[in-house]
């Protein structure tokens, strides 16, 4: 058996420990997140259907994409990344929908959504900043970009 060479990518084990762990964190409210918007364009009905089933594949294929950058930032600093449903519901922040609520009600819960995997991103935003991780940085920055842009979207459609 082969030994395993040690990391040393200038950030100590307890800082990638720390950010690891806080980056699964963003991992699963962005899976929970993904497949509740997967559901959504699968089952959203109404006279806004066509812009909201659209809508809702550009932002479950935009979240698909991010779980593999998030996942190999998690692998590239040494630890695995989490998977499956009991370990991603036990981290994640975001509720699984129950039942298919009415389109606007599925609006409202993707804002919420796209805010709550915001607010878990910069919470790990210190500790990435500490450990002079600019990869992570750089990460939870495009996510927050976008989360906000989503919501910001979804919720001008709540408008009035």
């Amino acid at each position: 058996m082969a030994a395993t060479l040690p990391l040393d990518i200038g950030i100590s084990a307890e800082d990638r420990q720390a950010i690891a762990t806080g980056l699964g964190r963003v991992l699963a409210d962005s899976t929970v997140l993904y497949a509740k918007t997967h559901g959504f364009h699968w089952n959203v009905t109404g006279p806004m259907f066509n812009t909201l089933h659209l809508m809702f594949m550009e932002q479950y294929t935009e979240l698909w994409n991010a779980l593999d950058a998030i996942a190999e930032r998690i692998r590239a600093l040494g630890h695995p990344a989490p998977y499956g449903g009991a370990i991603i519901a036990g981290l994640s922040s975001i509720q699984e929908a129950e039942g298919v609520p009415p389109a606007l009600a599925m609006v409202r819960e993707l804002v919420a959504g796209h805010e709550a995997v915001a607010r878990t991103a910069r919470s790990v935003f210190a500790i990435v900043d500490a450990a002079n991780d600019q990869p992570s940085a750089d990460l939870l920055t495009q996510r927050l970009q976008i989360h906000e842009k989503t919501a910001w979207m979804l919720r001008s459609l709540l408008e009035d």
